[in-house]
């Protein structure tokens, strides 16, 4: 552990880290960062959908073709679905197996983060890219949430990361060979994750830094053959295979998906070219004040041979012009830039001459009482769906957030002063990694309204193996995996439009079509949006209401004995399962 006690010469801070602090601050980050990855439930309709899709695959067994509530689901590659059943499988299906990957791969990028550093830059800049990375919002929040986007942005800084390890000077052939190979794995794993991204983003990088950097020579010391013969081994199988099972896989994935979206505003999410400058500015918090700065120190040119500056600012700067220019957008999209903002952030805080941070670090603390005062007023978002007090419960909690930003900036604020730059960078990114990680646990209050979780529970005396259940007039993503099944949906399209178009059988078009077999059906319920409600009573559907919530009601035939079924199929289970059992329903 000697490399700890490395600095640049142009350090503003001469103080060593400790081994034993290190190993701390790495424990209170494993605590923070993964304690309460089951606390909030999950909330549509990313975080639904991402659950039940793995939930089905490894019901079904097909780990093939992927599919949500039953149809063909073909939007994204399979990696994060594999990786989640498998969690499943090992330690069943629940909240936190559902986040588990992308809090692991958020987490893991941190370390590779301050490895890469290290060994590029020194130690201590290592240390601040890591401390940079584990405080972005934007990187707590995401970290946290169950999408695609953690698990691409960190194979795609793996494959960043392992091209700085393998081209900076003094890298040894062997050590190139090893780290190329990794690069090359990691696009694949990132092709797998969300397609041809995986691919484009490194391969544009290179191209324009050595285009940039007039070295040409570059792409020689890239293992160009062997790393596509790697890459074609891991990312290919897959591809082939499901579209030997599903010939028409190709159209939809490839045409619709990779390049319609990008070209088109078919997918309807459009947006201003400047679309995503706020969330850049909002995401980077609380490192935002530095990024102009550190963006713009990083296009010097660089006395040695290979200039990793250049190809992390060429990196940020493709993937943000390239989403911009999207005719698809949505907020999420450029997480991959966050690794490498991080580590030119890192550079430039270390660059810095003593006391240039104390000035920035009132404003910053300046914000956080601001922001408190500000969040004093966050009860007036309420609405009808979700309550003024309960925006003034969560504005509680983020008060606290505020609070432990501003005791993090105060005491950054003194330790520059004492010229100790390390324990500034860390007292920031403690204080407000702590306090978003507060803010996102704290969300529970407004997200456990817009779960279907507790809907589920109050229905669960109703419920019956095998008994037809319809989501009528919607499709909320959470609802197949709080009941551990599949629904039947009525009038309703949305995402499911592909898979419902290659199995129309399993849907239901119409809601004269859903009353016909609602009539005839044995011990039905149905879930839909309470203000449809009147849609099916003018319809003379016989219903009964079982549980209604501002959002969704489910209702029942009021002329059926859920109770007596529900009895019945207690009585068939052990004794000890009895014990335990949900009371049943009386006959309506």
């Amino acid at each position: 552990m000697h490399f700890l006690s490395r600095v640049n010469s142009s350090s503003a801070d001469d103080t060593p880290v400790s081994r034993r602090l290190l190993f701390a601050l790495c424990a209170l980050l494993v605590v923070l960062w993964f304690a309460l990855l089951g606390w909030r439930d999950l909330v549509p309709t990313d975080e639904g959908r991402y659950a039940e899709i793995p939930r089905e695959m490894l019901v079904s067994g097909d780990w093939i073709t992927p599919r949500l509530d039953g149809f063909k689901y073909f939007e994204k590659p399979p990696l994060q679905y594999w990786a989640t059943a498998a969690t499943y499988s090992a330690f069943g299906v629940g909240t936190w197996q559902a986040r588990l990957w992308t809090a692991l791969t958020g987490f893991l990028t941190i370390v590779f983060a301050w490895y890469a550093g290290r060994v590029v830059y020194g130690a201590r800049i290592g240390l601040y890219a890591a401390a940079v990375l584990a405080s972005f919002l934007y990187w707590v929040g995401l970290g946290h949430i169950n999408t695609l986007d953690m698990g691409v942005a960190a194979t795609l800084a793996s494959s960043l990361f392992s091209f700085l390890l393998a081209q900076r000077d003094g890298a040894s052939p062997g050590a190139r060979r090893r780290w190329m190979a990794l690069c090359w794995v990691s696009m694949a794993l990132a092709v797998l994750s969300k397609g041809l991204i995986g691919l484009a983003f490194p391969g544009m990088t290179l191209l324009l830094y050595s285009a940039w950097q007039r070295d040409w020579k570059l792409w020689t010391r890239v293992h160009l053959i062997g790393g596509l013969t790697l890459f074609t081994l891991v990312a290919a199988p897959w591809f082939v295979l499901v579209q030997r099972n599903n010939p028409e896989f190709f159209d939809f994935f490839f045409v619709y998906q990779q390049f319609t979206r990008f070209l088109t505003p078919a997918l309807s999410r459009p947006g201003p070219w400047y679309y995503f400058v706020p969330i850049l500015l909002l995401g980077s918090l609380p490192w935002v004040g530095w990024l102009p700065t550190a963006l713009w120190r990083a296009r010097r040119a660089a006395p040695t041979r290979f200039n990793p500056d250049r190809v992390l600012l060429v990196w940020s700067v493709f993937i943000f012009v390239f989403f911009s220019a999207s005719h698809s957008k949505l907020p999420s999209y450029i997480l991959p830039m966050f690794p490498a903002l991080a580590l030119l952030l890192g550079r430039h805080l270390d660059a810095l001459p003593r006391g240039a941070l104390r000035r920035p670090l009132l404003a910053l603390a300046l914000g956080c009482l601001l922001a408190a005062a500000g969040l004093t007023q966050l009860w007036r978002a309420g609405n009808a769906l979700t309550p003024a007090a309960l925006y003034r419960a969560w504005g509680d909690w983020l008060e606290l957030t505020a609070a432990l930003g501003l005791c993090g900036s105060l005491l950054a604020w003194h330790w520059e002063g004492a010229g100790r730059r390390g324990a500034a960078v860390l007292a920031v990114a403690i204080g407000f990694g702590a306090g978003f990680t507060v803010a996102l646990q704290s969300f529970q209050i407004l997200g456990r309204t817009a779960s279907t979780r507790d809907v589920v529970a109050a229905i669960r005396p109703w419920l019956h193996p095998h008994q037809p259940f319809y989501s009528v007039l919607t499709y909320d993503q959470t609802l197949p995996f709080y009941l551990r099944r599949e629904t039947t949906v009525v009038v309703y399209e949305g995402e499911l439009a592909f898979g419902m178009a290659q199995a129309p059988q399993r849907r239901v078009a119409t809601l004269q079509a859903f009353a016909r077999r609602w009539a005839h059906d044995r011990l039905p319920l149905a879930f839909l949006p309470t203000g449809d409600l009147r849609r099916l009573r003018a319809r003379d559907v016989a219903l009964r209401v079982i549980d209604r919530t501002p959002r969704y009601t489910v209702i029942a035939r009021p002329d059926q004995d859920y109770g007596a079924a529900a009895r019945a199929a207690q009585a068939a289970l052990p004794p000890a399962w009895n014990a335990s059992a949900p009371s049943t329903p009386s006959r309506p």
